[in-house]
């Protein structure tokens, strides 16, 4: 067990102001703006055959006030820019080949390297295991406490309680309890010893895991510290877990360091990363503490979780793509013989709208459209019609597809004007949009028979045809 503060001497905290809390701009993919002018400052580089000195440091400046522009601390900054520095200096000297894209795998080690290197996991080798969460109002501790029970609960299958030690804030106890029940697992908030007793609780009854969300405060002060220090002393935690904002900006160097100095901490949960796309706060934390970060929070849905792994971070960074999440998603979302069958139906061109419909819902089950197309390589490019698409436009076409009759569904081309029009008014859309479902569909079904029958992956294609409304 890491060691435990004692804590600070009398008026310590007083030093650190209040903590303002970025007001979010939630659903967005994750460090976007980032991810585009680093991705734009390599352009020139994969044009040159040979890169001098001034093509280096004129890349480095770039990544830089790219960096800076979106809020990580300037010692980790610093210290990334120099150890990019010496080894792309290397390279250059060296002559080796295709030098602009070691560059590219330089920059892309380093951001690996601040982002926190191996994925650790969480220390659960206890029964039960104790995880305390820390941070200040408005992290979103108490939604979090909800998501990490559903995580242990489906990830790891552990029976997990819910502890609300956070006795101030008006309706805490109440919103852990709603969470624990969304989550599937049990909350227990009964006497102001409260994080104690849920201990005991759970040793009772048997849970594998003690989740204990605790006080937060909208800045830092001596009270809230002493609360989670007591907290910590009482319940022997296997892992005391910092939740920040990723939104907060600069002062998260001065409220990462304020609750190492005091509570300390062993790993880092960054929330709200689906808001601001600057979110240098979850490169910055790893870089001034060294504590790796070990879980992201993505939205504000309980699925919207997930294990935090630096190398697929940069990856999505460097618009590269992170296929593997991609993939972990489909194969906990997606049926395998459903898909077998559909992979079938499309290599015999027999797909129909009752397939494309299971597909679409299997598809809205992994998450949000825009996050799942962000994790595949190369889609920068496509910044723009990304944001620009209508996640509500899911949901229309389901109600297209849903108004027809199943021979409809089977066969669209029987869809003359009457059927088009009874169509429209019964799912409240117009008969343009039935008119461009059906064309993409059409697109789609063929497009999926030459995939699948050229080797392509089955069931993936089928997103070509979903741009049919608003698109």
């Amino acid at each position: 067990m890491p060691h435990k503060p004692e804590g600070p001497p009398e008026g310590a905290w007083r030093r650190i102001a209040s903590v303002p809390q970025a007001s979010p701009t939630r659903g967005r993919p994750v460090f976007n703006t980032l991810s585009d002018r680093i991705t734009g400052s390599f352009k020139s580089l994969r044009s040159k055959g040979r890169l001098s000195a001034s093509d280096v440091e004129e890349t480095i400046s770039q990544i830089r006030r790219a960096l800076l522009d979106a809020d990580v601390a300037l010692p980790v900054v610093r210290s990334f820019t120099a150890a990019v520095r010496e080894k792309a200096t290397g390279a250059v000297a060296s002559k080796a080949l295709n030098p602009g894209q070691q560059v590219v795998k330089i920059v892309n080690d380093e951001l690996v390297e601040i982002l926190g290197g191996e994925t650790r996991e969480l220390d659960l080798s206890r029964r039960p295991a104790v995880i305390m969460l820390a941070g200040l109002q408005g992290a979103g501790k108490t939604t979090l406490a909800g998501k990490l029970g559903r995580w242990l609960r489906t990830e790891r299958n552990r029976k997990v309680l819910l502890v609300a030690s956070d006795l101030q804030r008006p309706n805490a106890v109440n919103q852990l309890q709603v969470v624990g029940g969304q989550a599937g697992g049990d909350a227990w908030a009964p006497e102001p010893a409260v994080a104690r007793s849920g201990l005991a609780r759970a040793e009772e009854y048997g849970y594998d895991v003690v989740v204990v969300d605790t006080a937060g405060r909208l800045g830092i002060d001596e009270e809230m510290m002493r609360q989670a220090i007591d907290i910590r002393a009482a319940v022997n935690p296997n892992e005391v877990l910092f939740v920040i904002d990723a939104m907060i900006g600069q002062d998260a160097v001065a409220t990462a360091n304020a609750f190492q100095d005091g509570v300390g901490f062993t790993g880092v949960v960054v929330s709200k990363l689906d808001g601001d796309t600057r979110g240098g706060a979850a490169l910055s934390v790893r870089g001034v503490t060294g504590v790796p970060i070990m879980f992201a929070s993505t939205g504000e849905k309980l699925t919207d979780f997930e294990q935090f792994h630096a190398d697929r971070m940069a990856s999505r960074i460097l618009d590269m793509g992170d296929v593997l999440t991609l993939i972990e998603q489909a194969e906990r979302t997606w049926d395998e013989q459903q898909q077998a069958e559909l992979a079938e139906k499309m290599s015999e061109g027999s797909f129909t709208l009752d397939d494309f419909l299971v597909q679409m819902r299997q598809l809205k089950r992994m998450g949000s459209m825009k996050k799942i197309m962000g994790m595949l390589p190369g889609m920068g490019q496509y910044r723009e019609a990304l944001e620009a698409f209508d996640e509500s436009s899911v949901g229309r076409i389901e109600a297209i597809v849903q108004s027809m009759t199943p021979a409809e569904r089977a066969d669209v081309k029987i869809l003359n004007g009457s059927r088009r029009q009874r169509i429209a008014r019964g799912s409240g859309t117009t008969v343009q949009e039935i008119n461009s479902l059906v064309e993409r569909f059409e697109q789609a079904r063929k497009m999926m028979q030459q995939v699948s029958r050229g080797g392509g992956v089955p069931g993936m294609p089928g997103t070509g045809g979903m741009p049919g409304i608003g698109g």
